[in-house]
């Protein structure tokens, strides 16, 4: 078992390299876990390269073809389990968006040079009053679910960074694939509010 306190991942040092494992329409948001399951042999040798340097990388998602989409999520590994037959399961944490600006490998797997992205500046008056508009579209929540959802909207009321309760509702609770890339891309919070709310809205 590979595992570390992760109290305050935002306070990482952010890498200047990150490597990718590179899946089909996989989004990764900040504030979000991400479990996977780790068997191909080349994604296999990128965490153990992981696990030997920051513990941090990305899940790439490619754009159609064989290129790879260019904002990602930096990832910290929480935790990771090595099976007997050589496959991990690890969970991986989303710390930081970050935008690929060159490529220092492609073989056995990829590095991409990355830097991070910063939102622009909204007043945090307004986005206090999109957090609660975002809250109040949460689905209702069922029998099954009913405890659950009252605790989710709970706790992300106490969150105190816009975005990252922003990140949380899209990561769980938006479908559409180009909609999860265009707020995974986002730089303004306001505009990533705004869809998030027009795709709720939508539901």
């Amino acid at each position: 078992m590979e595992s570390r306190p992760s109290s305050s991942p935002k306070h990482f040092a952010l890498p200047h390299r990150l490597p990718l494992i590179v899946l089909d329409d996989c989004y990764h948001f900040p504030g979000c876990h991400l479990p996977l399951f780790i068997f191909e042999e080349r994604y296999r040798q990128m965490l153990d390269h992981a696990l030997r340097t920051d513990r941090m990388f990305s899940v790439g998602v490619r754009d159609g073809g064989e290129r790879v989409l260019p904002v990602v999520t930096a990832g910290l590994i929480q935790a990771s389990v090595k099976n007997p037959d050589g496959t991990s399961q690890v969970m991986l944490y989303g710390v930081q968006r970050m935008r690929i600006t060159g490529w220092e490998q492609s073989l056995p797997f990829k590095i991409a040079i990355v830097e991070p992205i910063i939102a622009q500046n909204t007043s945090a008056e307004a986005l206090c009053q999109l957090k609660s508009q975002v809250l109040s579209l949460l689905p209702h929540p069922t029998q099954d679910s009913c405890d659950s959802m009252r605790k989710l909207r709970r706790e992300l009321e106490m969150v105190g960074e816009f975005d990252t309760v922003c990140d949380i509702i899209a990561f769980h609770f938006v479908r559409r694939k180009a909609i999860l890339r265009t707020l995974l891309e986002e730089c303004c919070l306001k505009s990533r509010y705004e869809l998030l709310i027009r795709e709720l809205e939508r539901a």
